[in-house]
């Protein structure tokens, strides 16, 4: 539904700069078919969420915003955010979209964010390297052992090849591509509702000695020990890694910047079989009290149209609407369709503190990380993190 002319109005939203690449295209593509016009500003990653809190404390803050969706339930819970739960509802797809950023959306059982962009975590291996390993480069592993036995193929190439690849000092990264190997197997590192650390999860533990005995056999590069993010998907591009843990980005960035790495894509497995994935990208929320909320409604019904929805797609975005994502990346590479599969059924932690206790350089997970996969006191270290994680969540319920 269009303004009535005369009566158009603008609405400001940011995006991260992260979504630099499909945010200007989208709102170009509204802006040219509706009265009513958005205002975007890019913001770069590392400061929006910063920037978007003093800015409504300021009362300077946009209408409404794409907002990594772990942060959603903080911001609801500071009262910052309109209750959108009727809207939310009324739409006809409203439970064809992504259930997990529904759920991080949700805070007391009302709606406070929706599905914007999306990226899933899967694993990929380079089929050049499996072949001259003698592996069949068409059959990604399924389970842990299959990921050793593989690596170790690749490996016994020698040179500069190395079997597989993380980065060792990224709290980021491995809570995107290491955890969903702990909930493939039946784990977790943080309950439901994320009132309690599970990080004493006995799967935990034996996710951490799956890469410590891949660690210890040689299969890593050494310059994993101190990555913190840089070489999380470079290492894979430089085509002497076997097999790493990633995100759906890289399949759009392998196609059109390393056309000569032919990959595979499947889904991060679970000890024994079945799979997971952690499900990120953006949620969708509007500042409590803007005036604009007709026009972000608009554009979010856009934004979910098969166009919009297509637009997003071809702009390296995953779709969030399982009832027409198929039909949105069908003249994509069919290698999307595995990432989406991946998205559609993936997780994200839950918890009104996430930053706290997962992403700062600081916080328990990250000092986890820095210890369980190279230290001498695995025990000891996991039992640390899951003290302070804990305390940090009962402080923050208090």
């Amino acid at each position: 539904m269009t303004a009535l002319a005369g009566a158009a109005e603008t609405a400001n939203i940011w995006v991260r700069s992260d979504g630099s690449n499909f945010m200007p295209k989208i709102v170009e593509a509204f802006n040219k078919s509706h009265e009513d016009q958005i205002k975007l500003d890019i913001i770069p990653t590392g400061e929006l969420v910063q920037k978007y809190a003093t800015a409504v404390a300021g009362g300077t803050a946009p209408d409404g915003l794409a907002l990594d969706l772990i942060y959603t339930p903080a911001f609801a819970a500071a009262g910052q955010l309109e209750d959108i739960t009727d809207w939310a509802k009324s739409l006809p797809y409203f439970k064809e979209l992504s259930p997990a950023h529904v759920k991080t959306g949700t805070y007391k059982d009302r709606v406070y964010g929706l599905p914007y962009s999306a990226d899933s975590s899967v694993l990929i291996w380079n089929k050049n390297l499996f072949k001259k390993a003698g592996l069949d480069p068409d059959k990604g592993p399924t389970t842990w052992a299959e990921i050793e036995a593989d690596a170790e193929k690749v490996n016994a190439l020698g040179g500069d090849v190395k079997g597989f690849y993380f980065s060792g000092s990224c709290p980021g990264c491995n809570i995107f591509t290491f955890t969903p190997l702990v909930w493939a197997s039946g784990g977790s590192v943080l309950s439901d509702d994320g009132s309690k650390a599970t990080l004493n999860d006995p799967k935990l533990r034996e996710a951490i000695d799956f890469y410590r005995d891949m660690i210890k056999k040689g299969l890593v590069p050494e310059g994993a020990q101190t990555d913190t993010g840089a070489n999380f998907f470079a290492a894979f591009a430089g085509g002497n890694i076997g097999i790493s843990p990633s995100g759906a980005f890289a399949i759009g960035a392998l196609n059109t910047q390393y056309k000569d790495i032919d990959y595979g894509v499947t889904f991060l497995p679970g000890k024994d079989g079945g799979w997971s994935s952690f499900a990120g990208g953006d949620n969708f929320v509007v500042t409590k009290g803007t005036p604009k909320v007709k026009v972000l409604q608009e554009f979010l019904d856009f934004s979910y149209s098969l166009e919009g929805q297509t637009l997003l797609a071809s702009l390296g975005s995953l779709p969030v609407r399982g009832d027409i994502a198929k039909e949105a990346l069908k003249d994509l590479d069919p290698r999307y369709q595995i990432a989406a599969e991946a998205m559609a059924k993936g997780q994200t932690p839950y918890s009104v503190v996430f930053n706290d206790i997962i992403n700062s350089a600081n916080g328990p997970w990250a000092q986890m990380i820095s210890e369980v996969f190279y230290g001498d006191d695995v025990d000891g270290a996991i039992t640390n993190a899951q003290d302070t994680m804990q305390g940090i969540i009962d402080g923050a319920a208090k």
